[in-house]
């Protein structure tokens, strides 16, 4: 087996870290947890984690770069195929609530990124910044798609993407507690709602129709 060099071996100790910390964190929550367990957790010391982190919030925002990049991904994925607007919804709700059920921690840990941000006016800019970032890109991929249909969306696009992103979280919550009765299933009916609401408001399904 090659030997790593020394970025991969940052690379792999950082990675390390971020899973250790979305337990410990996810657990603990980010106040009551301390750098030592994430170190101790992910099989480092303490000097290890600062060599990669300046802070456990510094810590926190990259593990939500990486989780804000799978979604943008996630999204992209979905909305690149030869789908009707209705089923490209469906389909990246459902890629969505499945990377979500494959790893619940995560999901605990996105409602202790916004806890932590109502205690914490500093975390809380750069965490509605990051916010900011993840609506712009989404609102990139929906004006895509918008263009090659033809339209001009009657409600700002930044506003439908606050939409989508409210009832995924919304969604995200219900199914932590709830599980047996808020499935994968009702998210992806609820964005093909949407998504079929929003193209009778803009013509875009009188459109589609038309050229079939």
């Amino acid at each position: 087996m090659p030997r790593l060099t020394r970025k991969q071996k940052q690379e792999h100790t950082r990675s390390c870290l971020m899973k250790s910390a979305a337990r410990v964190f996810a657990r603990r929550g980010l106040s009551g947890a301390s750098i030592d367990e994430v170190a101790e957790d992910a099989g480092y010391t303490k000097g290890a984690f600062y060599a990669n982190f300046k802070s456990k919030e510094e810590l926190f925002l990259a593990m939500l770069d990486e989780s804000f990049s799978e979604r943008i991904a996630e999204t992209d994925r979905a909305f690149a195929t030869d789908e009707s607007p209705p089923e490209q919804a469906r389909r990246s709700a459902g890629e969505f609530a499945r990377a979500v059920g494959s790893d619940p921690e995560k999901m605990r840990l996105g409602f202790e990124f916004a806890s932590h941000a109502t205690r914490n006016e500093a975390f809380r800019e750069e965490l509605l910044t990051r916010f900011a970032t993840l609506r712009r890109r989404m609102e990139t991929i929906y004006r895509r798609r918008a263009e090659q249909y033809g339209l001009e969306p009657t409600i700002p696009l930044e506003r439908i993407v606050r939409m989508t992103i409210a009832m995924a979280d919304g969604w995200k919550m219900w199914q932590l507690l709830e599980p047996e009765a808020v499935d994968e299933q009702m998210l992806e009916e609820m964005m093909e709602i949407f998504t079929t609401g929003y193209g009778v408001m803009s013509g875009a399904l009188e459109v589609q129709a038309a050229q079939r």
